[in-house]
């Protein structure tokens, strides 16, 4: 998620706000939380949250095709969570991840899926070779300048490309009150999450027509699991040890006051944003 240093939402994505125009991160600090997860891959895998079968159900309707039998390439796949949804759903999946431990962690997860080492802005695929392009909790690591001419130019005519972001019920009282307990730990911006999942933050150019599809799901995990998740966000991960397990404990006893039977019901809005090409599309080196 490009953004600075200080945006994460305590249980969702890992949330990034854009940046102004004209003042990009600094590179180090971006490429230091983009490779802190190759570290905590298995960490990532064992915890985050998965996708509901309705955020599946609703690409197939905005693009009225099935995933069944459909060539897809799941861009910054990571440990594979969306991959396996979507090969389970009878695509046919190529993975692309830039991350050696996420690659590992990946390839041990699913041995029967390629994975091929990549990024979105410089996509190791042919031109016009897939029918939908997908990027799960993973296009904010993206230069879009670069990533959406990649995208359609891998993507067949009539193709679509869908990014989604599982984002943090911040109507749930809970989920609220330990987004204000993150951000006065970490100094963020919590609410950033969702204000920045949107169209023009997606595709500052405009070249893309988004359409927006939200889905409230939830799970229901033990506190362990819940602490593990959050901890795997990349805030976390770059933040030190030490300020980091000093927040989690104290997380922990803010959540068994109000999880007593040590369950925690996490509440999520996947937002989910779909923009198809035309039937036929001029590839960017073909633009005046």
């Amino acid at each position: 998620m490009t953004t600075p240093p200080a945006a994460h939402h305590p249980t969702g994505a890992d949330p990034t706000p854009e940046p102004p125009a004209g003042h990009p991160i600094p590179e180090p600090t971006r490429t230091a939380r983009a490779h802190s997860f190759n570290a905590a891959a298995a960490q990532y895998a064992a915890n985050r949250p998965s996708y509901p079968p309705a955020l599946f159900d609703a690409i197939e309707d905005l693009t009225g095709r099935p995933l069944a039998g459909s060539r897809v390439a799941d861009v910054g796949a990571g440990t594979g969570i969306a991959t396996a949804l979507l090969h389970a759903r009878g695509a046919d999946v190529v993975a692309v991840e830039p991350g050696d431990g996420m690659a590992a962690q990946f390839r041990r997860a699913l041995p029967g899926v390629p994975v091929i080492r990549g990024t979105g802005d410089d996509l190791p695929l042919a031109d016009a070779s897939v029918d939908l392009v997908t990027y799960a909790q993973a296009w904010h690591w993206t230069d879009p300048a670069r990533a959406v001419p990649e995208a359609l130019r891998v993507l067949r005519p009539g193709g679509a490309l869908a990014l989604w972001w599982n984002t943090d019920a911040l109507d749930v009282p809970w989920i609220a009150e330990a987004a204000a307990r993150t951000e006065r730990h970490f100094r963020i911006d919590v609410s950033a999450e969702k204000r920045n999942v949107n169209a023009r933050a997606a595709d500052p150019t405009g070249r893309l027509d988004f359409t927006r599809r939200t889905v409230r799901w939830s799970r229901r995990v033990p506190v362990d699991t819940h602490l593990a998740n959050i901890g795997s966000h990349s805030v976390f991960l770059v933040h030190g040890a030490e300020h980091t397990a000093a927040f989690l404990a104290a997380e922990r006893e803010h959540l068994l006051r109000a999880f007593p039977d040590g369950f925690v019901e996490e509440v999520y809005e996947v937002v989910l944003l779909l923009a198809e090409t035309p039937a036929r599309h001029t590839r960017p080196d073909e633009a005046a």
